[in-house]
């Protein structure tokens, strides 16, 4: 089956700005200092979920499905085994075949990025290498966390540039605190995007003053910033993102890239509204309840969710409850 064929008041801040920066007008999302991108990562990226059959194994046949499905949605790209991916429950080969599956389906206007990192520099490298050879057109690659304590900003600049340097692909670099306690140091980002092969930043911290920061820093180079989750989208838009890995993308993907189309118009009164609205659903699928609490909702909307892999567990009645209410009350079911 081919994939063609088928924010509450902690925005306001940043909307002020906008508004007083000129009022009475519409004021759309102006490009970044300096040249266009080597790669234009703007717009929507569902990082996938990794359908499983009830004995646990990657179902392609459903992976196909529900890329079809996503076919008729204006994302950006794809993102194959992110944390949303149950990346860390996948063996190596299977990580490979699942991005050569999707690579088939997705037409070559839509990007497709895959996660490679591991936790050597030496395997992230081969990885990297395979990811490309299944076809990936960027390679997504997380912090290295399991010797945290010795994750200091000269050893992640190495461990960076050596994939940098061996990468056949564009690196993006990504930093997801909540899963890794591991936060990517801003000196290390600022020093990395001078690097000719990476070319930004997934950041799913949430800290849109250090975003914002961390575009200004990098304003000279042809470095991109992704905001990590479709809580704070709209305020990462605002301070200069170019788009977003959205794990609630995978449910409602079409008001994400509206929320996106909001943005880059100007239209920041109907961007807050929808934002407002995308807040607590965004929640429950992410801290809240997780992976689990995705497949569940994405069965909701037509989608194949499926069960997790062991050990995570499946949502209990109560929780089903709660996370229906939780769409039902933003007006989503």
């Amino acid at each position: 089956m081919a994939f063609s064929a088928c924010l509450a008041s902690s925005l306001r801040p940043a909307l002020a700005a906008l508004h007083w920066a000129a009022p009475r007008q519409c004021r759309r999302l102006s490009t970044p200092q300096g040249s266009e991108p080597s790669l234009d990562l703007r717009g929507i990226f569902p990082p996938l979920a990794t359908p499983f059959s009830p004995s646990q194994e990657v179902d392609y046949a459903q992976l196909e499905g529900n890329l079809c499905r996503y076919a008729s949605i204006p994302f950006r790209g794809l993102v194959v085994l992110g944390s949303n991916g149950e990346y860390p429950y996948l063996a190596p080969r299977e990580r490979v075949e699942v991005v050569s599956c999707v690579r088939r389906a997705l037409p070559r206007d839509r990007l497709l990025l895959a996660g490679s990192g591991c936790e050597s520099t030496q395997a992230t490298i081969e990885l990297t290498v395979s990811m490309a050879e299944a076809g990936a057109d960027v390679a997504l690659v997380v912090t290295p966390c399991y010797y945290r304590g010795a994750m200091t900003t000269a050893a992640l600049v190495h461990h960076y540039t050596e994939v940098g340097n061996a990468s056949p692909i564009p690196v993006v670099l990504y930093s997801v605190p909540a899963n890794t306690g591991l936060d990517l140091p801003m000196e290390a980002v600022i020093t990395l995007a001078q690097h000719p092969n990476i070319i930004g930043i997934k950041d799913s911290g949430g800290d849109i003053t250090r975003m914002g920061l961390m575009l200004h820093k990098t304003r000279q180079e042809d470095f991109q910033v992704l905001a990590g989750s479709a809580g704070f989208l709209l305020a990462s838009y605002a301070v200069g993102a170019s788009g977003g890995v959205c794990a609630l993308a995978n449910v409602l993907g079409d008001p994400l890239c509206q929320l996106d189309h909001l943005c880059r118009n100007g239209q920041w009164q109907e961007a807050r509204d929808l934002q407002h609205r995308l807040i607590e659903p965004n929640t429950a699928v992410t801290r809240r309840f997780g992976i689990p609490g995705l497949k569940k909702a994405m069965e909701w909307f037509g989608y194949y969710g499926g069960p997790c892999r062991a050990p995570l567990a499946p949502l209990s009645p109560a929780q089903v409850e709660e996370l229906r209410s939780t769409f039902s009350a933003n007006g989503w079911l």
